[in-house]
């Protein structure tokens, strides 16, 4: 299977509209799954999808065919996420506010209820910018809080508390979506 893709990759490289097409095609739905994780809604993941792709074909003559080329469309499109909610950070800062009670155990899961998968990334899409970014990028991209810190150029402490933060909100939703239904 590398090989296909390689020869897709050069093919992009070339501008040529069948090999953009396949790569679209195989990555879109892991790619757009990963927007839709980042941003409060389907509106926004679907600009931040386009812009990223075509991001990523203008790049794709730096890919140097090493290493998982998946991770490096998804290091693209997360750098886009990254800086599309950084243009809205101004309106809700990175708390730096350290409270002991914040902290919690990081590798302790959040409770898993059997609530539906669609409720899950409702409930993560109403997270403020902030949690929903360091919640995606600790559980999903499965960053440790150096590289959180470095990437969103927060302090390690502001990772942890908002990670903590975002698993406590959600934590919350999820218990009140289960009391409401008796179980």
């Amino acid at each position: 299977m590398k090989e296909p893709i390689d020869h897709y990759i050069r093919k992009c490289i070339e501008n040529d509209r069948g090999g953009q097409q396949y790569i679209y095609q195989l990555f879109a739905p892991v790619l757009y799954g990963l927007c839709i994780k980042y941003m409060k809604n389907e509106a926004d993941a679907q600009d931040v999808f386009q812009e990223a792709f075509v991001i990523a074909f203008q790049k794709m003559s730096q890919y140097r065919f090493e290493g998982s080329f998946e991770g490096w469309l998804k290091r693209i499109f997360i750098n886009k996420l990254i800086e599309t909610l950084n243009k809205r950070k101004r309106e809700t800062p990175f708390l730096d506010v350290l409270y002991q009670e914040d902290f919690v155990d990081e590798d302790q899961e959040i409770d898993s209820f059997s609530i539906p998968q669609e409720k899950l990334l409702e409930f993560i899409q109403h997270l403020p910018d902030q949690y929903r970014l360091v919640f995606n990028l600790y559980f999903f991209e499965k960053m440790k809080h150096k590289e959180i810190a470095s990437l969103l150029n927060i302090s390690e402490g502001t990772s942890k508390s908002n990670l903590n933060r975002a698993k406590s909100n959600l934590q919350k939703k999820i218990l009140t979506l289960m009391a409401s239904k008796d179980v």
